[in-house]
């Protein structure tokens, strides 16, 4: 059977996520802000849960219908059919309802009424009127939108957000998601055969991605979603292919070759945060592709050309690091101005980062890191000569 599925994302990253639906074979229907809708049979909601990067969940689209009042809310959702979704058993319920613009907006209220009118549907289906469903079978959680007049709902088979790929067991203080990170790593020209260093790795997440992709490992290889649980709708042998194919992936790249292309290096100052890094990056089966070293940015550098600084530098979440950032700021430009066949690209949410780096951002794109403004500036260095010339010979 063929559905609509949604994949939200991070706004201002809505071209990733449509290239990753692409890439996957899959027709694309829409792109919104923050959600990217694509048509797939069941076997796309197996993929696209272990395949793709930037996506943080993969909603099964229930459907869309025009309501301003709670009545006809609560008509428009009894009227969509439930029964092909949720099994006699099934656990329903609305984890998250979000408002824009709408005469609805109470997010109780959302909750309330839209499992009311599901549980009144499926008692009319299955003849049992004033019987208590059982609900004690998978798990089946919506996510409501009301933009405007306009509901949709969507059935979550993901289950925990897939930026929880599984290796992050230990974090720094100002973590960046899994999910945007690969997200900003595809906005770049960076490759697996170019130089990469992150000088603020915290618990390694640039890094980790990176290598990640180098590896062709699949980010949702050695995780369970909610949608595994959901035998009759999707066979279990759909997941175990989805499973193999991410692991025949990841057998089929050879690993002396690509450690010997790779070159990922993280840095940070605190020494305990590198050790977390390493176990992460173990965790993630890619720590033989990633040095990890305690070091400070002023002692950033890099014998070799074209080369990759990416990074989520700190930006004063309290006011004794405000007064830091300065500083900070105009020795990383100081230590990218010694690397001047070098790209950087930095995400962060302080708003003088180009007065202390010493340089106009080439690039400068915003970015809402959850409810919080960030800026993702980039600066483009030299392109490497093409291969098979003089100078790279």
């Amino acid at each position: 059977m063929n559905y609509e599925l949604i994949a939200p994302c991070h706004f201002g990253l809505e071209a990733c996520t449509k290239k990753e639906v692409l890439s996957l074979g899959y027709e694309i229907r829409e792109v919104a802000d923050g959600r990217v809708c694509f048509s797939g049979d069941e076997e796309a909601i197996c993929r696209s849960n272990i395949f793709m990067r930037t996506a943080e969940r993969i909603l099964l689209k229930a459907g869309e219908f025009e309501a301003r009042t709670w009545d006809e809310l609560f008509e428009g959702v009894k009227a969509l059919p439930w029964e092909l979704y949720i099994p006699r058993n099934g656990r329903v319920w609305v984890a998250k309802a979000s408002s824009v613009k709408s005469k609805l907006f109470s997010p109780k209220d959302f909750q309330t009424i839209v499992q009311k009118a599901i549980v009144s549907r499926l008692q009319q289906v299955w003849h049992m009127e004033g019987m208590r469903l059982p609900m004690d079978g998978p798990d089946y959680a919506l996510r409501v939108f009301a933009f405007k007049d306009r509901i949709t709902i969507g059935i979550d088979t993901s289950g925990d957000s897939l930026h929880k790929r599984g290796y992050r067991k230990l974090v720094a203080k100002a973590p960046i998601t899994e999910t945007l990170a690969a997200a900003l790593l595809m906005l770049t020209p960076w490759r697996e055969d170019r130089i990469l260093v992150d000088p603020f790795c915290g618990s390694g997440t640039f890094c980790i991605e990176a290598a990640m992709m180098a590896a062709k490992r699949a980010p949702g290889m050695n995780r369970n979603f909610a949608a595994t649980a959901w035998e009759e709708l999707i066979p279990k042998k759909l997941w175990y292919k989805a499973y193999d194919e991410a692991y025949v992936l990841a057998d089929s790249v050879d690993p002396e070759a690509i450690s010997g292309r790779t070159d990922i290096q993280g840095f940070d100052i605190d020494g305990e945060i590198i050790e977390a890094a390493r176990a992460n990056a173990e965790a993630a089966g890619v720590r033989e592709l990633i040095h990890f070293q305690r070091r400070e940015v002023a002692q950033l550098s890099h014998p070799k050309k074209y080369g990759f600084i990416v990074t989520n530098p700190p930006y004063g979440e309290r006011i004794s690091e405000k007064e830091e950032l300065p500083e900070l700021y105009r020795v990383l430009g100081e230590r990218y101005e010694r690397l001047p066949s070098w790209s950087m690209y930095l995400i962060t949410a302080y708003e003088d980062a180009e007065k202390y780096i010493g340089r106009k951002a080439d690039k400068n794109r915003k970015i809402y890191n959850g409810m919080m403004k960030t800026y993702f500036y980039s600066y483009l260095g030299e392109k490497p000569p093409r291969r098979g010339t003089k100078e790279e010979a």
